[in-house]
């Protein structure tokens, strides 16, 4: 199987971003130069197409030719809720046109200029088909008033249909939607720290503070009481679906695998139940009792929750599994993952973990494997093995600093061919282009806790817009 058998399990549906798009030029060329105006909603009905095209609900309130328009926009733009609002400057505009729009939108503004085509015709050109060109003019001015009103300032400049400009837009809009979902999201919580893990730990607090969104504490009795209900009928359908995504070796125990799958069914209720995006959990147990043996049985659950979407962490690691959603939104999938070992030899970092595993990043068809023993954790059965897909890839995890701050910190790199370990784990080898050591050192010394997401792709320049418009300090690791 490759990769698209995993992408065949459905994908929660993620609210399409929100779009608040207001163009506008100065009302005094109007009377002067009859042909500009609309020419200029020409080139704004285009805009609009293309945000739409680039997957948003785009609020269009139209254009604006005076500060009275501008802040009738404002107000419309303010009741929509956006998740982005973008100021098209068609030509000059004064700052009194949008510095409102900007103050009274309780979302982040980037503005674009978009001239219609990539150089005028200066033989032939009067002062009205300049203007249409002029839309860099007013931009400095907007910078220097969105600046002294305390207000972050963001732009695109370019041409109509200038993809390196639209690649830009559609870097910010998909970091709007990234910050959205961090701020409607519910994530659960479910269990205990892994005992002595204090990098683990988080300040739940501080989830709401830097991101937004809420955190769903829960028990494994809120996980056991929907696995007591599950149906044989529907355990049966759970260990059909795992069947065919996976390939299992000869080590899976067929009453592991059917408590995996009952486990699984009891995992997407309780998803369901809370409306979770994310969930992160630990159970340690005792002697094989009820908890334990949950605990034990999760792996292949979270592993397809992972895949559709819901990122689910082991280890009580929260800001992993913020960080493994974070990833997803952007496309790269996100997989559970930690440092395995240093290959000198090959000058590679050997990376990943036992589960839960982002299926749609498979290099392959996905091994289930049984193991008679989690090493470090209580219980046994079954566990996801793969190697992440060859090619570019990001590592990305989320630091809590001792102020409280959250940050980001990601390293771009490439997984490559080279010997795997058998044992159940989803380890990758990943160049970073430097001597591992060296990445590693450069990589801890981050504050960086003991896991992190890897996902397809290099991300960074995502994970810069989205940093930005979050007020969140991204750390780049490149040795």
């Amino acid at each position: 199987m490759t990769a698209t058998t995993a992408l065949s399990l459905d994908h929660a549906t993620a609210p399409r971003v929100r779009v608040g798009l207001v163009a506008g030029g100065l009302g005094a060329y109007w009377p002067q130069f009859p042909d500009l105006l609309p020419q200029l909603k020409r080139s704004a009905r285009r805009v609009s197409e293309r945000m739409s095209e680039l997957g948003a609900d785009v609020v269009d309130v139209g254009f604006i030719s005076d500060a009275q328009e501008g802040a009738a926009a404002a107000e419309k733009l303010r009741a929509a809720g956006c998740d982005i609002i973008v100021g098209f400057l068609t030509t000059y505009m004064t700052a009194t046109m949008l510095v409102p729009v900007a103050q009274r939108a309780d979302a982040p503004v980037l503005l674009i200029n978009l001239q219609p085509t990539e150089s005028m015709d200066h033989a032939t050109f009067d002062t009205g088909q300049w203007l249409a060109y002029c839309g860099a003019c007013p931009l400095p001015e907007m910078a220097n008033a969105f600046q002294r009103c305390g207000i972050p300032f963001r732009s695109v400049s370019g041409y109509l249909e200038d993809e390196r400009a639209w690649a830009r837009i559609g870097r910010w809009v998909r970091a709007a939607g990234v910050r959205a979902a961090l701020r409607r999201g519910r994530h659960g919580l479910m269990g205990h720290l892994y005992p002595g893990m204090l990098d683990v730990s988080t300040d739940l607090t501080l989830v709401s503070a830097n991101f937004g969104g809420h955190v769903e504490v829960l028990e494994f009795d809120d996980l056991r009481v929907r696995v007591e209900k599950v149906t044989d009928a529907e355990a049966a359908a759970k260990r059909a679906q795992a069947e065919e995504v996976f390939e299992l070796a000869d080590s899976v125990n067929d009453e592991d695998l059917g408590w995996a799958a009952r486990v699984a069914v009891g995992l997407d209720r309780l998803v369901a139940d809370f409306g979770l995006d994310s969930l992160a959990y630990y159970h340690r147990g005792l002697d094989g009792e009820i908890h334990e043996r949950l605990g034990a049985g999760m792996i292949l659950g979270a592993s397809l929750l992972t895949a559709r979407g819901i990122p689910a962490a082991g280890e009580y690691e929260l800001r992993t599994s913020l960080a493994m959603l974070i990833m997803d939104r952007l496309g790269g999938g996100g997989s559970f993952t930690e440092l395995q070992a240093l290959d000198f030899h090959r000058g590679h970092v050997e990376m990943g973990h036992d589960g839960p595993a982002h299926l749609a990043i498979s290099d392959s068809r996905p091994l289930l494997r049984g193991l008679g023993v989690y090493h470090g954790k209580r219980g046994y059965g079954v566990s996801v093995e793969f190697d992440v897909k060859h090619g570019p890839v990001t590592a990305f995890g989320v630091i809590q600093r001792r102020d409280g701050r959250f940050a980001f910190v990601a390293s771009e790199g490439e997984v490559v061919d080279g010997p795997l370990m058998r044992i159940g784990n989803t380890t990758s080898r990943v160049d970073f282009g430097c001597d591992p050591g060296e990445w590693t050192d450069a990589w801890s010394a981050t504050g960086i806790s003991h896991h992190w997401a890897v996902g397809t792709g290099h991300r960074i320049a995502d994970l810069r817009a989205l940093a930005d418009l979050m007020g969140i300090e991204l750390v780049e690791v490149n040795p």
